[in-house]
């Protein structure tokens, strides 16, 4: 009895918490009307200028502490170059 019990609540418990199946849409059909390349006329500009980012940090040097200056340029080509301007020993 103590089985059947068990079982009968297992499989209650079961049907309340699987979710629903929904039915899905065909996708093929759905991606066909999407293009497989995309053209782009005029491409990206790479010969922009230079992006110049000005930022403070805190530096530990040893047992001293200094705020920095520093010059960030972002190029077009992805590359980052960086520049301490001034280094100010605090504390």
């Amino acid at each position: 009895m103590k089985k059947f019990l068990a079982l009968t609540l297992l499989l209650g418990a079961s049907i309340v918490f699987v979710p629903s199946i929904e039915a899905k849409t065909n996708t093929a059909l759905n991606n066909s009307a999407d293009p497989q390349i995309r053209v782009q006329i005029g491409g990206r500009q790479r010969n922009r200028r230079a992006r110049i980012v000005t930022r403070t940090r805190i530096v530990r040097s040893g047992r001293w502490t200094y705020r920095e200056v520093v010059q960030y340029r972002y190029f077009g080509n992805g590359r980052v170059t960086s520049r301490v301007l001034s280094r100010t020993r605090i504390r």
